[in-house]
């Protein structure tokens, strides 16, 4: 199926990824219906259509499907049993959301796709904590297979460290513990894939985290364009392996080993937050290559055409938001969240330049 301007894209979630889709889809004439399970969402600011309901209503979720001409989801945490009855209007499918969902389920993906992953244990009990420390040194990162984004649901485990008191910190619920990855720098692929199985990816910047949250993404970025196009095509096995329609990003760790140099973190079946630079330094953003890709359309170029810092305003970074237009480089983005938390995503600036020095962009 192929969309026409004029018709509708409904989007599962309601945050600052639906709003930024949403506002692709309108300036390629495209409508948008949000379904959100919260009320007053940042992207319902910008939809010619809000349904506010829980994702198990189902009667809701059939009376949106029925509205829109295509469904796709913003967040990866978007239940499975809600998208799989909206059928083939999904893209991408279900798939790409169960095994996102479940970490232990995604490194096992991954793996099989071909791509290096971090030594890691299943774990259930506080027992085999301290079973999968023994074999990583007493080292590793324990996390929740589910629900857990931006740093939530992790304890980072040490030599000495208490099995029983990080296994309750997570709430006791099934994980895994991964080994330490030694890596020199952090990167990530983000690349669309459209309905004629085309792909294009975007240039994988240089990520910078602080606290399990990203704080900025530099490009150019920390890989020889040999490694780039490495990272690239992994990317897409992973897609192709989905049948996947629309973005997807996988983060990656840069280490020293010249027979690992790429490690697999993380899949995120969705526009991605290391991709916001390709809004003002880029020819088509990611948000437009997501809404193309589902509307069955041609691929816009992912070319980079200018040097980018993205900056993420988090929390009371925000309120600082006026000083970011006095700087003639900087191109600001709010969310229109209404309520400032620490923590909390409230907007991004991208600071274009060959040359500037973004140690001192923010």
């Amino acid at each position: 199926m192929t969309l026409s301007p004029g018709a509708t894209v409904g989007i599962l979630g309601g945050g600052q990824l639906g709003r930024m889709l949403a506002t692709a889809a309108a300036e390629l004439g495209l409508a948008v219906h949000i379904f959100s399970p919260e009320a007053d969402p940042p992207a319902a600011d910008v939809a010619r259509s809000t349904t506010i309901a829980p994702y198990e209503d189902a009667a809701a979720l059939a009376a949106f499907a029925a509205a829109v001409d295509v469904v796709t989801y913003e967040f990866e945490n978007v239940p499975v049993s809600a998208v799989r009855p909206l059928g083939d209007k999904v893209r991408p499918g279900p798939r790409a959301l169960e095994v996102a969902q479940d970490r232990l389920t995604e490194k096992a993906f991954l793996a099989e796709c071909g791509l290096p992953v971090a030594p890691h244990r299943a774990v259930d009990s506080a027992a085999d904590v301290a079973a999968a420390m023994a074999d990583f040194g007493g080292n590793g990162i324990l996390k929740t297979r589910r629900l857990g984004y931006d740093g939530k649901g992790q304890v980072r485990l040490a030599p000495g460290a208490d099995p029983a008191a990080a296994f309750a910190a997570i709430g006791e619920v099934p994980a895994i513990v991964e080994a330490l990855v030694p890596f020199t720098a952090e990167t990530s692929t983000v690349l669309a894939r459209g309905l004629d199985g085309s792909v294009a990816a975007y240039a994988a910047p240089a990520n910078v985290h602080s606290e399990g949250i990203l704080r900025r993404s530099t490009v150019p970025g920390p890989l020889s364009a040999d490694l780039e196009a490495t990272a690239a095509r992994h990317t897409a096995a992973v897609a192709e392996a989905l049948g996947y329609v629309g973005v997807v990003a996988i983060e990656w760790f840069v280490t020293d080993d010249p027979e690992r140099p790429l490690i697999a973190n993380e899949m995120a079946p969705r526009v991605h937050n290391t991709g916001h630079w390709t809004q003002d330094a880029a020819v088509a953003s990611q948000f437009e290559n997501h809404i193309r890709a589902i509307s069955g359309w041609p691929l816009g170029s992912t070319a980079r055409t200018a040097d980018a810092a993205m900056i993420n305003l988090i929390g009371h970074d925000a309120d600082d938001w006026a000083a970011h237009l006095d700087n003639r480089l900087a191109k600001l983005h709010l969310y229109g969240k209404k309520d400032t938390r620490p923590g909390r995503k409230m907007g991004h600036v991208n600071v274009l330049s060959r040359g500037v020095d973004f140690s001192r962009a923010d």
